[in-house]
């Protein structure tokens, strides 16, 4: 293996090991806009700002990216969004 051919397989090994994941919300008909915002300002750590502008998207648009990073730091905020009565996903 020559060396140009070792470090593009070492960039991809590290590519993937940086590989971003995202919290997706969903549209619902059950959850106030107050909840939801109130919600995302917990779990996601938004300003009020960020939680209002994510759920006019989720309202009008089905679904949002609400919060993106590393699998075990998403994993329990999305946790706490479903426990709360929101549709999310973690992709």
């Amino acid at each position: 293996m020559s060396t140009q051919e070792k470090t593009f397989e070492e960039l991809l090994l590290q590519e993937e090991v940086l590989t971003q994941n995202e919290i997706v919300l969903h549209n619902d008909d059950v959850n106030t806009f107050d909840h939801v915002i109130n919600t995302l300002i917990y779990a996601c750590e938004h300003t009020p700002e960020q939680a209002e502008q994510c759920a006019m998207l989720v309202h009008y648009k089905g679904k949002c990216t609400v919060k993106t990073g590393l699998y075990d730091d998403l994993k329990p905020r999305c946790s706490m969004l479903l426990d709360a009565g929101l549709s999310a996903e973690l992709v």
